[in-house]
């Protein structure tokens, strides 16, 4: 649904991915904010941006390394917390403004397709802009198109909604550049943020006396956003805007296994975000060096002091030096060199900091989460149902990006290496990748084998991308054993039209001193006459220098200087003379064979064997077939079978249609063949 600004539409509650696009050279950064219901974030963890590419609920996730010129996040509305009642979309522009960016639009993308599409035009001279929001309205989720800027930039727009930032003439308050979340040691509040309240329990009461300081002034409440909330004590060096403080010892997703990280999340380090109580828990975690644990520690009370956000952005932080695996060019997990009792992440060039315990082989606990399992009633134990959704839900978008990789790419290359890279980073096993592909993997190698045949030319590198496919996507079954003596047949036929014959040794056959016979089969000789046809069986003989047919009490033979051209009709081949009455017409069992090996010795006998890079008339452009491809569906237009499927030609080539997407369909095998050369 196209949507216009300040139009709403509703999206459903599921995995959805937020798209921003644009067509200039500039860098947009996309942000998310996750807001209560007084329009505020209840902590600035709920921010997510560059430093801060993930939610601790997993709600809202920023993809690292997008497509060029898009931005992209990730919405898991079912993770959504009960207590967010809006999640906020943002953009900002470094050196530059979104009055200088063209073809700005904003996409929310669901399982099934494009659900939300906002085209963002006439934009001010903003070096940030909201995009738009999702809310919740009666139980349901909706997606409002904004688009409001902000001259103050992304500082402005974020302490706009709470979020508390840096002074950029004070000193920068972030210890670690990777997480400005983190605390390490024994960091404790300012004078000023102890002032700041707390925030109680979702269902509980606050206390009378911490509720005077909860955004109000002597009594007066402090609406969001005024000015005039600053600090109320005399000398505080506190941000005029106060954020909500962290819930003391609330129960969050926070509290569970934070390593669900993908393998472009490195700005964010795949570290778990610990409390100040964490580091005073477990100090030894925090030593330098050492990497850092992605269990959060489930005893320690959830107090984090209000420190300021910095939005300078930061790069990685740099591990340790240490030798590669022994296959340095695959990406994978591995012991960690200076820790065996964990895993430690290796991205094809170096160590990252991402890693998890190593779990104890036993059938009792899950292989992934190391969580115990439990027994079934009639003995057994069930599949860990925590992974099991995690799976799915990762998988789901998974399964589009690999067709998009599949389309565009191929199973090859690096695209698709760093597709199954993500998909071991996430400790998924490749079997389940490969079973949630499977359907499109057969729609991938039938639109294969759709394009080759357009010409009619089976290339030896098509036959090999084929079978490289096949044994990339681990395909099997009648389906895949039927295309593939479809595609070696097509090469055998192209190699017949290119020149490259049998010889075939016929003792009982005059024939002079320099003279190979390429083809003896049985044969019908039909010939039209004025009260039917006459059918004369015999044996049609094709040789270097002729073409012979001969018959119980005749024959004929036709030289190749007198033959034009060689095609299969139907179930006959069909010879085509200079005379009007030198042409002939051959039943044969195999036409397609016959007429391919009669076509390829007519080149060579003529000298017309086809140069490199010479197009046959008969050749669809690539960008031809994608477009028709497109245009129906990847089916039959006249009966909706995916199978079997070929380009037709709506008017046949013998009588002048043009190869072109206009005048091109896609049929099945039988629909084609019922059609024949009728318009």
């Amino acid at each position: 649904m196209k949507l216009s600004k300040g139009a709403n539409a509703p999206v459903p509650t599921s995995l959805l991915a937020v798209v921003v696009s644009w067509r200039s050279e500039h860098v947009v950064d996309a942000h998310a904010l996750l807001l209560d219901g007084s329009g505020t974030v209840r902590s600035d963890r709920d921010l997510v941006f560059y430093n801060a590419p993930r939610h601790v609920s997993q709600a809202v996730t920023l993809d690292q390394e997008p497509a060029p010129r898009t931005a992209r996040l990730s919405v898991s509305l079912p993770r959504t917390e009960a207590d967010v009642d809006r999640i906020v979309l943002a953009g900002s522009v470094d050196g530059g403004t979104f009055g200088d960016i063209t073809g700005l639009t904003v996409m929310v993308d669901a399982v099934d397709g494009a659900v939300a599409t906002f085209e963002i035009e006439d934009t001010d001279a903003v070096p940030a802009l909201m995009f738009g929001e999702f809310y919740r309205r009666d139980g349901r989720w909706r997606f409002r198109a904004v688009g409001q800027g902000w001259s103050s930039g992304l500082a402005g727009l974020v302490t706009e909604f709470g979020v508390r930032v840096n002074d950029p003439a004070e000193p920068a308050r972030t210890t670690h550049p990777t997480d400005p979340f983190r605390v390490r040691g024994s960091a404790r509040p300012s004078p000023a943020q102890d002032r700041r309240s707390t925030r109680p329990l979702t269902g509980a009461h606050p206390d009378p006396a911490s509720a005077r300081h909860e955004r109000h002034d002597g009594g007066r409440h402090i609406p969001h956003g005024d000015d005039s909330a600053a600090d109320p004590s005399p000398g505080s060096t506190g941000p005029a805007r106060v954020g909500r403080a962290h819930r003391p010892n609330a129960t969050t997703a926070e509290d569970t296994v934070a390593h669900r990280f993908g393998p472009h999340d490195e700005a964010d380090g795949g570290r778990d975000r610990r409390t100040a109580a964490d580091a005073h828990a477990r100090p030894d975690d925090t030593a330098p060096g050492r990497p850092h644990t992605d269990l959060l520690d489930r005893t320690a009370p959830r107090t984090h002091p209000n420190r300021p956000i910095d939005l300078t952005r930061h790069a990685p932080e740099t591990t340790p030096s240490a030798p590669p695996p022994p296959d340095p060019e695959r990406a994978d997990w591995h012991s960690d060199p200076e820790d065996p009792r964990r895993m430690r992440w290796w991205d094809g060039t170096e160590w990252t900091s991402a890693g998890y315990p190593r779990a104890q082989p036993s059938d009792r606990h899950c292989a992934r989460c190391g969580d115990p399992r439990r027994r079934k009633l009639f003995g057994g134990l069930v599949p860990c149902h925590k992974c099991e959704q995690e799976i799915e839900e990762y998988l789901t978008h998974w399964h589009t990006r690999a067709w998009r990789v599949l389309t565009t790419h191929g199973p090859r290359g690096p695209e698709w290496a760093a597709l199954w890279a993500a998909l071991r980073y996430q400790r998924i096993d490749a079997d389940a990748g490969r079973l949630a592909l499977r359907e499109v993997a057969l729609s991938y190698v039938e639109r294969l084998v759709t394009f080759t045949f357009a010409d009619g030319e089976v290339q030896h590198a098509e036959l090999e991308l084929f079978e490289q496919a096949v044994t990339e996507l681990a395909l099997d079954g009648p389906l895949i054993e039927d295309l593939r003596r479809r595609m070696h047949r097509g090469r055998t036929l192209a190699r017949l039209r290119a020149g490259d014959l049998p010889v075939i040794r016929t003792p009982g056959l005059h024939l002079d001193p320099d003279e190979k016979v390429h083809i003896d089969l049985p044969a019908t000789h039909v010939r039209q006459l004025a009260r039917g046809p006459k059918l004369t069986e015999g044996r049609l003989i094709g040789s270097t220098k002729k073409l012979r047919f001969v018959g119980e009490g005749t024959g004929t033979e036709m030289p190749w200087s007198r033959i034009v051209s060689v095609h299969a009709e139907q179930a006959t081949v069909v010879i085509a003379a200079t005379s009007a009455r030198g042409g002939a017409t051959f039943a044969v069992a195999d036409p397609d064979y016959v007429a391919a090996a009669l076509e390829g010795a007519l080149r060579v006998a003529k000298r017309l064997v086809l140069t490199p890079g010479q197009r046959d008339t008969r050749s669809i452009p690539q960008e031809v077939k994608a477009e028709v491809w497109q245009r129906d569906g990847g089916k039959c237009v006249e009966c909706g079978d995916g199978h079997y499927l070929e380009f037709d030609h709506v008017i046949p080539l013998s009588r002048g249609g043009a190869t072109s997407a206009a005048n091109l369909q896609i049929l099945c095998r039988s629909c084609n063949r019922a059609k024949g050369a009728r318009i």
